[in-house]
């Protein structure tokens, strides 16, 4: 048996391990890699292996770094099954319609800037058409249910608690009458997050393949997070302002839309509008709603007792066209809004961000991690002058830096996680997380006595 570590080895963008068995090829997800824009396309663009060689592919998650060149996958000659849970399916569907759209604007914007200068046109990575072609290929896999995607290999989806959905995959590797059990853990969420039941911890394996992106620390407990939210939330009301949320369209916006919910049941928060300004944000709520199997005991009693859905209270608008959008920024009463892009790079959170940057009443809340360079990190560090549309602001909005949302596992966690897998005989190979995260974790499993832990290089092959 040999591991192929074709994406997110020492970065944590573009999952995709290739495991290869009695002959056939086991795809462990296919996403898409995230960088600079010409690196970006290039890596995404060209397999490592012939696509139309895949025998099968197990998908932990929806998120794009794990799900979005499934497309280009197809689109390059690979036929066989896609295995997900249900709600995994329904929204891997729309993630790659978006990402679709995403790329056919891009390579549009492209052409349209250097048509002047006679350079070559841009194709898209892929179109929305080719990315609605993965579906049908698509199938739903129940957790804890065995199946065997390709004959010699045994895998069962188990609980990763990340985002609905999300499963860590267990693999029983049957070859020339040796057996070798794998578990990969996709995305590792976290105890007590709102919604979502919490990660399961792995069986013994002989080999784990985790992340490490949080290997470095720990997280606060989401109680913290619920708190602070309140109280900027609260305040700002006070003021008479709104609050301004730039938030992830999968995951975030309905773990904010649930607590946000919770705020007000309780009374802990006045009774506001609450809008949420994301089309893809409004498509994945739906999901949400439907596959309302995968919320906790938590969830269910709340639910039960407040005899409301979760994700629908009073108050709450899910807004689904650009006009209704538009008619937010003309009012002055004091509202919650909550828009994609979650790092404030696009969308339609630009246009709130616009009209309440300069209003000292409001308040701007950062719920997740900012990359360098973008809006949404100028914001968390607090400039006080700020370009949107080319056009300068002075920021007189309070802004508020929230870190205890994360959905990824800190190191506590992921050690814990590591510790149950045990991974004695073949080791455990630390993926999606940079060296900052992995390095940490790597000496901390070492001082609980783990001796063979591995950071593979991109495209390393490991002989089992």
């Amino acid at each position: 048996m040999q591991i192929h570590f074709h994406g997110a080895a020492q970065s944590v963008t573009g999952s995709m391990h290739l495991i290869e068995a009695n002959g056939k090829k086991l795809l462990l997800d296919c996403g898409l890699y995230q960088g600079k824009r010409k690196e970006s396309y290039s890596r995404n663009h060209n397999f490592p292996f012939d696509p139309a060689s895949i025998d099968a592919v197990l998908l932990s998650h929806a998120h794009v770094d794990h799900c979005g060149n499934l497309p280009n996958l197809v689109k390059q000659g690979f036929n066989g099954p896609i295995y997900a849970t249900p709600a995994s399916v329904d929204l891997a569907e729309i993630m790659m319609r978006d990402s679709g759209h995403i790329q056919e604007a891009d390579a549009a914007y492209l052409n349209y800037r250097e048509e002047r200068r006679g350079a070559d046109r841009v194709e898209p990575l892929y179109t929305q058409e080719e990315a609605e072609a993965v579906r049908p290929l698509m199938k739903s896999i129940e957790l804890g249910i065995d199946f065997e995607p390709v004959p010699g290999i045994l895998s069962k989806l188990v609980e990763a608690g990340h985002i609905l959905g999300s499963a860590s995959i267990s693999l029983n590797v049957e070859e020339k009458h040796k057996k070798t059990s794998l578990w990969f853990s996709g995305d590792i969420g976290r105890r007590k997050l709102p919604l979502l039941r919490d990660p399961v911890l792995p069986d013994p394996v002989d080999l784990l393949i985790t992340e490490s992106t949080y290997g470095d620390k720990p997280h606060r407990d989401p109680d913290e997070a619920y708190s602070e939210l309140r109280d900027v939330v609260a305040r700002t009301i006070r003021r008479g302002g709104k609050v301004i949320i730039p938030s992830f369209a999968v995951g975030r916006t309905q773990e904010i839309i649930y607590s946000l919910h919770r705020m007000i049941s309780s009374r802990e928060i006045p009774h506001i509008p609450v809008f949420v300004d994301s089309p893809l944000a409004v498509n994945a709520t739906d999901i949400f709603k439907k596959h309302r199997e995968c919320f906790d005991d938590e969830t269910w009693d709340f639910v039960q007792k407040d005899k409301h859905p979760a994700l629908e209270f009073n108050g709450l608008t899910y807004i689904r066209n650009l006009e209704e959008s538009k008619q937010l920024n003309t009012r002055k009463d004091p509202m919650i809004i909550i828009s994609a892009s979650g790092m404030a790079e696009t969308g339609r959170i630009l246009h709130h961000l616009k009209n309440n940057i300069e209003d000292k009443r409001s308040s701007i809340v950062i719920v997740s991690w900012q990359a360098p360079n973008t809006l949404g990190r100028r914001l968390a560090d607090r400039e006080e002058r700020i370009k949107i549309f080319g056009e300068v602001f002075y920021r007189q909005a309070e802004v508020a830096t929230i870190g205890g949302f994360s959905a990824h596992a800190g190191q506590d966690l992921l050690a814990e996680y590591a510790q149950a897998a045990q991974a004695r005989k073949h080791g455990i190979f630390l993926v999606h997380g940079e060296s900052r995260g992995a390095s940490p974790l790597m000496e901390k499993l070492k001082g609980m006595g783990h001796s063979n832990i591995y950071y593979p290089q991109l495209h390393e092959t490991v002989e089992i």
